[in-house]
Order: structure tokens, then C-alpha cells, then sequence
């Protein structure tokens, strides 16, 4: 294999090994790199700088930091060789060099270098802020049949796998004293003092390696140099028992009560093949510490001036990091644009390497002496008062325009010098990384001195530290990470010991920077030097800012969306503050008052694989199975998920249908005997002396009176009046009573009381206890249902004289203690059985051996709606919408007109909960007896379909079923004003054409209820 060699690799020096040659193929050239590089160091020694392309405009981008806060640097990962592990969006900053690696450009055709999408780069002044939404309203022809699909095939970063994910991804909880966010010099300095207590500690990189900018600076701690101080103190801490460190581990968010979510690269850095034997290729970390302290670093900002976002623009401070860490010179004729004395450092670095550093242009008039002193020793050019206007360049920058900088802050029409380079470095200053502060809920205030936002007030237990304090120099950053760490776990709890506060340090003096947010053209000039860019990733200019503020936005917020500054995989680190001061400049207000927008985690970009863990495939959601599943399985039943229970949808015998078969289960449980496991209903156990007025407030019904040993159904409603869920409770004693739930809403219903104890009844003395785990349930219905419960009963009287409607009893069922019930769900003698959840298996065999000779069939969901559908009975979900009130389902026997107040009474008594035109529950029977109309079949007035549209809509079926019973496709639906048309025909709107049905009372079969009671015809 042939391809670049590495000419811009320095024969010596950096963190690299380089007896581990590693060959990587990008774009489909083979290159080559060295154990230790990352994707970009490895590009930039081969002499690569135009990686990708932007998404706008598709204009050339270059590699312009050394993290994650790079805008630019975009590739899909793994290609041809594994399909189903591509990657799209990965940061080339960010990812490891691995022998074999195969990345690509996204988002350019037909190629990087001659990317069809550059045309769109024409039209940049017409395609100004807020662009997408302007054209949106112009012919919609235009926009539904070449706009639209144009922006679509536009958008994106790359392309998903098709084939799913082989890799493993893992979840981990743990719990701790501190965690550390961040192993630069203060979060090192921090965990060792915080390690010393014996408190559990836990320190989080994003980085494969433990120093943070002492890896890409030369600086030195107490007279040993920082790279080797910074393995000295991370071999100290994996030495401590009570240490976890995380390299390769970014912290993505910042919950409630110091619970923090991390993204682990367990395997990503092997290569792209299998993971190792039991090894998961990414793991999330859910974090719950006692004390927090972020020392997540600062980032270094562009400078905004025109074309600035060609590819060989880069971050002063990433420039020397790839030079120290990764001995790769990235350029060999360099300019710096600063406003700052840092990046004066950068310069001296690349000169001492060997580049030529033609200028230091500076935009102070008077910077602090030493530096700039310094450079001119050097030889290095300084030019004081002036900015970069523009550049030139197409692929790769090939030169700089200096200008003059007037006192008002704009640049001169004319250039001082046009300096020719192939690397211009820019630093505008650093922001801190605020961002977990800041979701933690902590407040930031603007610092003029820092020129950056810092964190102001806490929100939660943590302590900043470093960098991202708005301490920058390293003796400050040392000194206060050991005294963050010393004070967290104090808090915690334990004893710090006597805390190191003082560092000798060697690095050079920095004076303030001077804000610098557009280096502006003279008035008439705006648009002569290129495009000012802010966001380099949405291809936002400052121009853009301004236009957004012209048109009437005001919002930091507003302007945010209105010209998609900060969106995109890097979130704005780069631009956010840039795009905050030149928003302030133009609405002439200072930058406080101007705010900054909401940092929302992940702080990167979380893969859904990372998030979902092993919860995927069969494993998607819980699988939950009653006590009975197994004899449902000998049994051959086919299963539906009712939220997460795997319920029997049907017993199909060998050769029968789901249709032969449902219409067998019914004619069982009409004719003989049906039996069915519910289990799955939700039951909620609630104790206290005030049970009784705590139910009268949440259903409608009154239940002050009911007595001990009786069974009520109620119906409970929303603040709006519309029916949330419905069920029976029983009343168990004086102060217990056991509520039974919809099977899918047991755990909203259970929040729904517990919302309501907890902040507007707390004086109520009620406790919850779902119990729905704890009882077992067989249901027998049917005529014979008395006779079989006769036999499991044997001695006790529990015929339907004995033991009336919607009462319960104990009982000795089979042998088993038991609860029994005399509710119905079917409209046919039923009995439910409650045993403790371990004798389920053993109560359904026993009902089975004595309904031998019964006709004794068992019947699953599926029938069961169909025998439930044939009364009338809803199905909340199915019935409901959110749009119903028990008036609608003409249920308004069960709101109590004498309750002082219950849930939702106030929203039922306003006129248009009573309007006779709402959508009412009503039977729909088909005029052709043998169709089934689909659910959700639009119900209109007859022949409306052969009208012009729009064609009113009447209402929707809701449930649709065949049933043996009536010898009929039958339905139940909502109506406008249903229960004023009972006799009306209708037609449902099929895609073969309009069907007739004759609209009816929802209750279809024994509106007297003698089958309930046991006296079926």
C-alpha cells in the first residue's frame, strides 16, 4: 500500500509511540500515523487540512481545535469493510488512530475537493438568516416538490447503518463521596485531595490521558515537567483502593440532585472490528455523588473576521497542542491573530520547531511587555492595533490581510500588509466550559475582566475549579483544584487532612485580554473582505446576527433559532460568545443584560445505542409474566404486550384461525364456561382512616357509604373532566379498600394518586401500596361458571343467591385461601379469584381439572374484548381519547350531583362538557352482517364521500369485532351527538367505498343483566 507520508511529523518529541506504525485509510488514500495520534494529528502530518465541507454552504473545512469543541472536523467512520458498525459524525479530533481505520467526508458530492454543493455558496446573500423559513412561505408547489426535498437530501451528518448494531453497550450505577469532572492540573489536584480522606472518588476524562493542557504546553510543577507530573499523580490515585478513574469518559449531563450521566469509550479506541470478549464497545455511567467538582477546562475562541473559515485557520492553543502532544507541525509559513498574550506562546512554540512565523498581528495597541517582548527577540514580527481582514485561499489558506484598526473598534478600508501563509492561527480569548454548571441549574454572570461568562451561584452541591472558574493560570488552577477537592469531601463527610494550597510553577506572565467580537470593515466595506463566520458548522455570519436583530429579534434565544448559531454536533462551543457579543453590539446593550442561551445536555453527541444499553430487541422493554404464564404456553396461546405484560391474545388449536378461534372462546364463555388469567389488572392497595373520603375526591361516584365486603365501580377524571381511568374497588374493612386498574394505566393511575396525596391532600391520612405483583387472578365466566365454582367451593354457598353482584368474599378455593369477587366483565355469571401470586399456577390447573365435562375453555384478550364490546363495556384508551367525560360515554349515572368536589367536577359542570353535539359512545351495527369495519374507520353522513372536500367527519369506530353471539360484525364508536341518532344510518368510510350501519345503544346483548346474574335464556 502506497499513499502520503507523514512530512509534517518533527523527527522527535511528542506523546507518541512511534515504534507502533499504524495505517489508516481517509477518503480512500492510505496514510500514516503512530500509536498515540489521533484522527486529526494523523491528517495534519500527512499535510490534510480540508477534512469536510459545511452544511450551508458546503465552503472547505479544516481541522481548527484538538477536542471536542471542533466545528468542523466531521467523518463517517468504518465503511465497507463492517456496514453495520459505520458511524456517522465523528469528531476527528476525537478519535483514536487505530490500524485500518476507514473514515470518509460526509455531506459532499461527488467528491471533498469538488463538492457539487459549493454552488450553493453563490447564493449566500440571498440565503441570510432565517432563510428555510421565509421560503416556506412562498408557492407551495415549489416548496412540496423542490425545496423541500432539496433541504432534506441537504441535511444531516452522514449516513445511519442499515443492518442493526452487533456491539454491546453497557449501563453502570454507582454511587460516590466526589466525582471529578475533568483531569487537567485542577481536577488531578482536586482528586488527590480529595483521595486522601478515604472517600469513594471518582475522576471522569474525556481525554485517553490524565493532564489536560499540560499535555500541549511546557510548563512545569514543582521543578518536574507537567506531563510527567500529571502520570505521577495518575499513578498515585490508581494506586488508592477508593479511586475509580475514567479516561476516555466525557460527562454528558447534569441532573437533579448531583445524579450526572457519563459516556464511556470502553473499546472505540481498539478499532472498529469486534469488541473484546466481554468487553462492550460503550458504556453509560449514571453517577450519584455527594459533592461535585467540575474542572472541565476553558475553550479557546475564534476571531470573527472576513472568510475566516478556511481550512488552515486554526485555535493558537490546539496549533501547540498538536505540535507538543503529537510532534506534528501544522504549518511551516504562519500568522497569528490574537487579542490576547496567550497565543503569543503558540507563536514562540512553532518558531522554535522550525516554522517561519511571518507576524503576530495583535488588536491591542498596548498588550502586556513581556510577550510581545519575546516574539521580537524571536524575530517574529508584532503588529499592534491591527486585525486580520480577510484571507485568501481556496482548499488551504495561502495568505492574510492585515489592517489597521481605527479607535472606534472598525478596521481601515485599506490593507497595511498582505502577508502570504499556509497556517493562521487565531485566539480571541478562553470561554470557560460552564456547560455542566449550568444544567446542574447553576447561574453564570459575565466577568469584563475575563471576558467570558463564569459560574456565579450554585444550584446544587459542587464546586468549580480551574479553568472553568475563569482561573487561568496554572498555579491558580493547582491551588484551587486542591482546595475544591479538600472542601468536597469535608461536606462529604470525611476528613481532608491538611490540604496542599501552593504549587511552584514555571509559565509564562498573561496580561488581560481585550474583547474583540468582529473585527469590523469601514461603513460601505461590509461584504468586500469575504464572510465573517461565526458558526462554522451552520454557516452563521455576523452579518446574520445583525439581519436577525434588523428583523425584530431580540432574544438571545430568538436569535439562536432564527440563524442556527450553537446548533449542530458542537453546540456553539466555538461560537456561542462570539455570537453573544456581536448580538449586544448591535442592540447596543451590554452583554449581561443580552444573557447567553441554555446549555442542554449531552455536552456531545450520545449515541442511541450508548442509551438504550442492552435494553434492545427482546430486551426493549421489561417482559413482565403472570404466575400463570407457563400453562398459557403448553396451551399454545399467542401472546400481545399489554404495556409490558405479555397477555394471551388467543388458544388457537391446530388448523384454527384467530378468527375461528376467538369465535370458539366466546361461544365457551356465552354457552358453558371461559376461563381467563387476569392477573395483569392493576390493584392498588390504600389504607387510612381517611380511604373513604380520599376516593370520594378521586372518582365521581360517592363512596362514603359503602359498605364492608361490597365492590363499587368508579370512574376517575382529569382536571378537565375527561376521563382518565376506570375500575372497581372493593372495601376490604373500616379503613382498606383495594382499587383495581386498567392494566396498561396501573402505574399512571398509581403517580395520578400519589401526585394528589402528596401536594394537594396532604393532610389526608391514606397510604398507596400497589399490590397488583402480590394477587394471582382467575376469572371463570359463563352459564356453568356457578356449577364449576360450586366444585372448587365445596361446602360454601357462593351461588349467585348467596352471593350477590359486585360483592366480595373469602374463601377456601381448591384448597388455596382466597379473595373472590362477584364483578363481571363479560355480562355472563363471573367469578374472579385472587390467590397470593405463587399459588397461581396451582389455582388455574384445579379450575381446570373441575371444569371438565363444563365445556371449560380458556379465552384470552382478544375474546375478551369482544364479550366485553357486545355490553357496552369501554376500555379507557380505546373508548377514550383524553376527549371524553363520563357524559359522553353516557355514564352520567356515576357523576355524583351531591359530592362537594371531586377530581374534575368544576371542568364537567361548564356548558360545553354538556353540548349535545359532542362525540358520544354509541353500537354501530353494519347493514352486511359480515363486515368488520376496520378501528379508526372515519364515520360520515351517507353519500358524503361523493361530495367535494373537505368532507365533514361524524365520528370513528373505536372497537370493531365479530361476534357469534349476534351473528354480526358489529362496532362501538363515537358519534356527533350519537345518542340522538340511535336509529340513524350512517356510512363508514372504507378505501373500497362507503359502507352502511345503523347507529344504535352501545349495549347489544341482555341490557337486563339476567345473564350476569346467573339466569342466561
Amino acid at each position: 500500500m502506497t499513499g502520503r507520508t507523514q512530512d509534517f511529523r518533527l523527527p522527535k518529541g511528542g506523546v507518541i509511540d512511534r515504534s507502533r506504525s499504524i495505517r489508516f485509510r481517509f477518503n480512500g488514500q492510505w496514510m500514516g500515523g503512530y500509536s498515540g495520534d489521533t484522527l486529526a494529528s494523523a491528517l495534519l502530518a500527512n499535510g490534510v487540512h480540508l477534512v469536510g465541507r459545511s452544511m450551508k454552504y458546503h465552503r472547505p473545512r479544516g481541522i481548527m481545535a484538538a477536542g471536542a469543541e471542533d466545528p468542523g472536523a466531521l467523518v463517517q467512520r468504518g465503511l465497507h469493510d463492517e456496514p453495520a458498525r459505520t458511524d456517522p459524525d465523528w469528531r476527528a479530533t476525537q478519535t483514536a488512530l487505530v490500524d485500518g481505520l476507514e473514515v470518509a467526508t460526509i455531506g459532499a458530492w461527488p467528491s471533498l475537493e469538488r463538492d457539487m454543493g459549493a454552488a450553493m455558496g453563490l447564493a449566500s446573500r440571498v440565503m441570510g438568516a432565517g432563510f428555510y423559513y421565509k421560503i416556506m412561505h412562498g408557492s407551495r408547489w415549489m416548496w412540496e416538490h423542490v425545496q423541500e426535498p432539496l433541504i432534506r437530501r441537504a441535511a444531516g451528518f452522514g449516513d445511519c447503518p442499515d443492518e442493526p448494531d452487533p456491539d454491546v453497550y453497557d449501563h453502570r450505577h454507582v454511587h460516590c463521596e466526589v466525582l471529578v469532572v475533568g483531569a487537567g492540573p485542577a481536577g488531578l489536584a482536586a482528586a488527590v485531595a480529595a483521595a486522601r480522606s478515604g472517600a469513594r472518588v471518582i475522576l471522569a476524562e474525556q481525554d485517553e490521558r490524565f493532564g489536560g493542557n499540560l499535555l500541549g504546553r511546557r510548563r512545569a510543577i514543582d521543578g518536574q515537567d507537567g506531563v510527567d507530573w500529571a502520570a505521577a499523580m495518575e499513578a498515585r490515585l490508581r494506586a488508592s483502593p477508593d479511586v475509580r478513574l475514567l479516561p476516555r469518559t466525557t460527562v454528558v449531563g447534569y441532573y437533579d440532585t448531583n445524579y450526572l450521566v457519563a459516556l464511556e469509550r470502553v473499546t472505540d479506541h481498539l478499532g472498529l472490528g469486534p469488541a473484546a470478549p466481554g468487553r462492550p464497545r460503550q458504556r453509560l455511567w449514571h453517577i450519584r455523588a455527594k459533592r461535585v467538582v467540575l474542572a472541565t477546562g476553558a475553550h479557546e475562541r475564534p476571531l470573527v473576521f472576513g472568510d475566516n473559515d478556511r481550512p488552515g485557520i486554526m485555535l493558537a492553543g490546539a496549533a501547540q497542542t498538536y505540535l507538543r502532544r503529537w510532534a506534528v507541525l501544522p504549518g511551516r509559513d504562519v500568522v497569528l491573530f490574537t487579542n490576547n498574550d496567550r497565543a503569543y506562546e503558540a507563536a514562540l512554540d512553532l518558531h522554535a520547531a522550525g516554522a517561519t512565523v511571518r507576524a503576530i498581528v495583535d488588536s491591542r495597541e498596548a498588550p502586556g511587555a513581556a510577550m510581545p517582548a519575546a516574539a521580537r527577540a524571536a524575530g517574529i514580527r508584532v503588529m499592534t492595533g491591527c486585525v486580520v481582514g480577510g484571507t485568501s485561499g481556496t482548499r488551504r489558506v495561502t495568505g492574510a490581510s492585515i489592517m489597521k484598526r481605527s479607535t472606534h473598534g472598525r478596521a481601515v478600508p485599506y490593507a497595511l500588509d498582505a502577508l502570504p501563509c499556509d497556517l493562521l492561527l487565531v485566539s480571541g480569548g478562553l470561554s470557560p466550559v460552564v456547560h455542566l454548571f449550568s444544567q446542574s441549574g447553576g447561574k453564570l454572570r459575565y466577568d469584563p475582566d475575563r471576558v467570558a461568562f463564569v459560574p456565579d451561584r450554585s444550584a446544587q452541591a459542587l464546586g468549580n475549579a480551574g479553568a472553568c472558574n475563569g482561573t487561568f493560570d496554572l498555579a491558580g488552577c493547582l491551588s484551587e483544584g486542591a482546595a475544591a477537592g479538600a472542601e468536597a469531601v469535608r461536606l462529604a463527610g470525611f476528613d481532608p487532612g491538611a490540604a496542599r494550597t501552593s504549587f511552584a510553577v514555571d509559565e509564562p506572565d498573561a496580561s488581560a485580554v481585550a474583547p474583540l467580537w468582529w473585527a469590523r470593515p469601514a461603513e460601505g466595506h461590509e461584504h468586500a473582505w469575504g464572510q465573517p463566520f461565526v458558526d462554522f458548522q451552520n454557516d452563521t455570519t455576523a452579518h446574520d446576527i445583525r439581519q436577525a436583530v434588523r428583523e425584530g429579534f431580540e432574544s438571545v434565544e430568538h436569535v439562536k433559532r432564527y440563524t442556527l448559531t450553537g446548533f449542530g454536533t458542537d453546540q456553539g462551543k466555538t461560537a456561542n460568545i462570539n455570537a453573544i457579543g456581536i448580538l449586544a453590539e448591535a442592540l447596543g446593550r451590554p452583554i449581561p443584560e443580552v444573557g447567553t442561551t441554555t446549555f442542554r445536555p449531552p455536552y456531545t453527541p450520545v449515541t442511541f445505542a450508548a442509551m438504550a444499553g442492552r435494553d434492545r430487541g427482546e430486551y426493549l422493554d421489561p417482559a413482565r409474566l403472570t404466575a400463570i404464564h407457563d400453562r398459557h404456553v403448553a396451551l399454545g396461546a399467542m401472546f400481545e404486550d399489554v404495556g409490558q405484560w405479555k397477555r394471551p391474545w388467543y388458544y388457537p388449536r391446530p388448523g384454527e384461525t384467530m378468527h375461528q378461534a376467538v369465535a370458539r372462546e366466546c361461544r365457551a364463555a356465552r354457552e358453558a364456561v371461559g376461563v381467563l388469567d387476569a392477573s395483569t389488572l392493576g390493584k392498588i392497595d390504600i389504607q387510612g382512616p381517611d380511604a373513604a373520603e380520599f376516593l370520594n375526591r378521586v372518582y365521581t361516584n360517592a363512596w362514603s357509604k359503602l359498605e364492608i365486603g361490597r365492590v363499587r365501580y368508579g370512574v376517575m377524571c382529569r382536571e378537565d373532566g375527561m376521563v382518565f381511568d376506570d375500575g372497581t374497588t372493593a372495601r376490604i374493612d373500616d379503613t382498606r379498600y383495594l382499587m383495581t386498574t386498567t392494566t396498561g394505566n396501573a402505574a399512571a393511575v398509581l403517580d395520578h394518586l400519589e401526585d394528589y396525596l402528596q401536594t394537594e391532600w396532604p393532610d389526608l391520612r391514606v397510604r398507596l401500596t400497589s399490590v397488583t405483583e402480590q394477587w394471582a387472578t382467575v376469572s371463570i365466566a359463563g352459564p356453568k361458571a356457578g356449577i364449576l365454582m360450586g366444585r372448587l367451593a365445596s361446602g360454601q354457598d357462593l351461588s349467585p343467591a348467596a352471593f350477590p353482584f359486585m360483592t366480595w368474599r373469602p374463601a377456601i378455593v381448591a384448597g388455596l385461601h382466597a379473595r373472590v369477587f362477584r364483578i363481571s366483565f363479560t355480562g355472563e355469571l363471573q367469578y374472579e379469584i385472587n390467590v397470593p401470586w405463587h399459588q397461581g399456577g396451582a389455582l388455574w390447573d384445579a379450575v381446570m381439572c373441575a371444569g371438565v365435562g363444563l365445556g371449560i375453555t380458556p379465552y384470552g384478550t382478544e375474546t375478551m374484548h369482544v364479550l366485553r364490546a357486545e355490553k357496552g363495556f369501554i376500555i379507557v384508551g380505546q373508548e377514550t381519547d383524553g376527549t371524553q367525560t363520563p357524559l359522553d360515554l353516557g355514564m352520567d349515572w356515576i357523576v355524583s350531583k351531591k359530592k362537594p368536589d371531586f377530581i374534575g367536577q368544576r371542568s364537567l359542570t361548564r356548558p360545553d362538557t354538556a353540548r349535545a353535539d359532542r362525540k358520544q359512545l354509541v353500537g354501530l351495527l353494519p347493514k352486511n352482517k359480515r363486515l368488520v369495519f376496520p378501528e379508526g374507520s372515519q364515520i360520515v353522513e351517507t353519500g358524503a364521500s361523493r361530495r367535494p372536500p373537505p368532507v365533514p367527519m361524524l365520528g370513528f369506530v373505536t372497537s370493531a369485532y365479530w361476534s357469534p353471539a349476534l351473528d354480526s360484525g358489529f362496532a362501538l364508536a363515537l358519534v356527533a351527538g350519537g345518542r340522538g341518532r340511535i336509529g340513524d344510518t350512517v356510512a363508514v368510510a372504507l378505501p373500497s367505498g362507503e359502507q352502511a350501519a345503523v347507529i344504535c345503544d352501545p349495549v347489544m346483548l341482555d341490557r337486563e343483566g339476567a345473564r350476569r346474574d346467573g339466569h342466561a335464556a
